[in-house]
């Protein structure tokens, strides 16, 4: 089997496994316990927050680890929106955020808050100029993605983030899908909170982590939590943190040379299928500002579901979407938003590649969508025929 659905997750490193055994192993005390053995669980966290910081170019003390990137940008929010209520109840994000913001921003307006969803364009950026007049007297935040997780493109977040600070709106961004796989620098960038996950850069799955500026207030979800300064309840997870760690340095320290060799994949493979499939391919998104490890597109006149079930038939693991919403069934929100048709959007693919893609893997993943669009092709001739 070829995988391609690295953007749903990415398979542990032999780095990460190594230090989750030996953590769980050595480390294995509450590094909240006052005892030696929970004291050298907590130097171990403490450590690991200090490397994560210097990873992202933040204060070591804005750092809170979490279970993933959902609860991230969930905690995140909440915590900041609840702290800033007082100063008024509207909110901006986007229409093609990842399911766990745009359904929270759907929970807050039956709790009374005001959400503007910006429209994009057609290859996913949102507009400035929407986002400068969306901004009222009483607006306190905005989540804005870094980058989308179905096409790859990347949001000018220079550009929004000085109209954000411009008119003092907090600005949250979920850097899930970008962080690791293009430079991000939050101090620079002047981003308010950014939240990542570990199972996107061969770190374990269950693990994740929120950066909030410590000059910004934040209130605590549950009163009385004591872990992470009371930004999450339960015990915490060394282990997990330390292999976290320990993949987000080795993602980070190859991550230009990656980019580089994942982006030439990419651009092959778009060139192969274009000439060698018998059908017409579409891709979608943004044709320069995108992560060079996703390629959304179409192959007209197939539902992408079929595709992506003859593709896992023929060896070959896709996706048709965000793993967060593919058992939704409906039409995908961001390829509906770029202006496709209900058609279109039931069309969509997504081929995501990592580090254990080759270029040994091409010809195959070509020869496996020609051969289906081919039998494809064949039944429609088919079928008209009789």
């Amino acid at each position: 089997m070829i995988y391609l659905d690295y953007a749903a997750t990415t398979p542990m490193s032999d780095e990460a496994l190594e230090v989750f055994q030996q953590a769980a192993k050595k480390f294995y005390g509450n590094s909240s316990s006052l005892h030696d053995i929970g004291s050298n669980a907590n130097i171990l966290l403490e450590t690991c927050r200090c490397k994560l910081a210097s990873l992202l170019n933040v204060d070591k003390n804005g750092i809170y680890f979490t279970s993933g990137g959902s609860e991230s940008n969930i905690l995140a929010l909440q915590s900041i929106i609840d702290s800033h209520r007082k100063n008024g109840n509207h909110l901006i994000t986007s229409v093609c955020e990842h399911p766990s913001v745009y359904y929270f921003f759907k929970k807050l307006e039956k709790q009374g808050f005001e959400v503007t969803y910006l429209p994009i364009n057609e290859y996913g950026v949102i507009d400035l100029n929407c986002l400068k007049q969306s901004i009222k007297s009483t607006t306190i935040l905005a989540s804005i993605q870094y980058a989308n997780s179905e096409i790859g493109t990347i949001q000018p977040i220079d550009a929004i983030s000085e109209i954000l600070h411009n008119h003092n709106v907090i600005f949250h961004c979920d850097a899930v899908q970008a962080f690791g796989k293009i430079s991000i620098d939050i101090n620079k960038q002047k981003i308010d909170a950014l939240s990542i996950s570990s199972h996107k850069v061969y770190g374990p799955k269950g693990v994740g982590a929120v950066y909030i500026n410590p000059n910004l207030s934040w209130n605590a979800q549950i009163p009385g939590t004591t872990h992470e300064k009371g930004f999450r309840p339960g015990t915490i997870n060394v282990p997990g943190i330390a292999s976290f760690t320990a993949a987000a340095t080795n993602t980070c320290e190859m991550m230009i040379e990656e980019r580089k060799r994942l982006a030439e994949i990419r651009n092959e493979i778009i060139r192969l299928l274009k000439t060698n499939v018998p059908m017409e391919i579409v891709v979608e998104g943004d044709p320069t500002n995108h992560l060079p490890n996703i390629l959304g597109l179409r192959i007209t006149g197939m539902e992408g579901q079929l595709v992506m079930l003859e593709a896992n038939r023929h060896g070959l693991a896709i996706s048709t979407g965000s793993a967060c919403s593919i058992t939704n069934q409906k039409p995908s929100r961001t390829i509906k938003s770029l202006g496709r048709t209900e058609a279109e959007c039931y069309e969509f693919i997504r081929i995501s590649f990592g580090r254990y893609t080759t270029n040994q893997h091409i010809q195959p993943i070509i020869n496996i969508l020609k051969k289906i669009t081919s039998e494809h092709k064949s039944k429609l001739r088919y079928s008209v025929s009789n």
